[in-house]
């Protein structure tokens, strides 16, 4: 892949470095985990409501994420 690169002399491309490719990885596997994080928050969140609305116990987890 190339990056382009905008300078007041104009437009030049040139190749990723190793070390942009490292942050790239690096980057996209934070991005995984907070997706990942986000959406187990999410389901737990649900699962909460879920029990909420038909009177069960919530686990002490699921107590954690309600805001009263």
């Amino acid at each position: 892949m190339k990056k382009h690169i905008h300078t007041p002399e104009g437009f030049k491309e040139e190749d990723y470095t190793s070390e942009d490719n490292a942050q790239y990885v690096k980057d996209k596997e934070d991005y995984d985990k907070l997706i990942a994080e986000q959406k187990a928050y999410d389901d737990l969140k649900a699962s909460a409501k879920a029990k909420l609305i038909s009177g069960q116990a919530l686990t002490e987890a699921e107590a954690s994420t309600l805001i009263i």
